[in-house]
C-alpha cells in the first residue's frame, strides 16, 4: 500500500502574492495626486488665463506677468519633480570645469512596485505634448491678427514647454540606445571566440608548414 503524503490543517502554507499586488498597484489610477494635480494645474492655468484675461484685468503688464510665472512654475515643477515621480524620468543641463555644456538624460529603473501607474504615464505624456501644440495655435492665430504685444509671451510659452518635451522625449529613447550599445557589446563579445578560432588555424597552417620542411 503506497501511502499518501497528506497536509495537516495547521501546518503553515506559504503563497506568493507578490505578482497580484504588484499588477493591483500597476493598475491603480493615481498613486501621486498631489505631483498629477500639479503637472496639469500650471500649464491649464497659463492657457486659461490667456484665453481669459481681458475678463480678469484690462491691465497688459498684470495679465503678461501672471502668465510668465505661471509658465515658469511649470517648467520647473514638470522638469524637476512630476517627471521624476510619475514616469521616473530627469533631465538637466551641467557645464564642465571647460566650460563645455552638457545636457544629461537619465530614465531610472524602479521596482514594479515603485512604479508609476498607467493613468499617471499617460496623464503626463497627453499633457506634455498637447499644450505645446495649443501653443503653437497661439503663435499663428496671434501673427495672423496682428497682436504683436503677445507675441513674446506665445514665443516663451512654446520654449519652456517645448524644452521639457524635448528633454523627456530623450529620457525615454535613451533606453533604446542603451539597448543598442549592448547589443554591440555583444556582438563585439561573440567576434571574440571567432577571432581565436582564426589565430587557431593560422598557428596550425604555420606548425604545419614548419613540420612539411623539416
Amino acid at each position: 500500500m503506497k501511502q499518501q503524503a497528506l497536509v495537516d490543517d495547521t501546518e503553515d502554507v506559504s503563497l506568493d502574492f507578490g505578482s497580484e499586488e504588484e499588477l493591483a498597484l500597476r493598475k491603480a489610477r493615481i498613486r501621486h495626486p498631489l505631483a498629477t494635480f500639479f503637472h496639469l494645474f500650471f500649464r491649464v492655468s497659463a492657457i486659461v488665463t490667456y484665453l481669459f484675461c481681458d475678463w480678469f484685468s484690462n491691465s497688459f503688464v498684470a495679465c503678461f506677468v501672471t502668465i510668465l510665472l505661471l509658465l515658469s512654475f511649470d517648467f520647473w515643477s514638470v522638469k524637476n519633480v512630476t517627471g521624476r515621480l510619475l514616469v521616473g524620468l530627469r533631465w538637466w543641463n551641467q557645464i564642465d570645469e571647460d566650460g563645455k555644456s552638457h545636457w544629461v538624460f537619465e530614465a531610472k529603473r524602479v521596482p514594479a512596485i515603485a512604479a508609476s501607474t498607467e493613468a499617471e504615464a499617460r496623464i503626463f505624456w497627453l499633457g506634455l505634448i498637447i499644450c505645446p501644440v495649443i501653443w503653437t495655435m497661439f503663435f499663428f492665430s496671434t501673427l495672423f491678427s496682428l497682436k504683436l504685444k503677445w507675441l513674446a509671451l506665445v514665443i516663451a510659452g512654446i520654449s519652456l514647454q517645448t524644452a521639457n518635451l524635448y528633454g523627456y522625449i530623450h529620457c525615454k529613447l535613451g533606453g533604446q540606445k542603451n539597448i543598442s550599445r549592448v547589443t554591440s557589446r555583444l556582438f563585439g563579445t561573440t567576434d571574440v571566440p571567432k577571432r581565436q578560432s582564426r589565430r587557431i588555424a593560422e598557428d596550425g597552417t604555420e606548425e604545419h608548414g614548419k613540420t612539411g620542411t623539416r
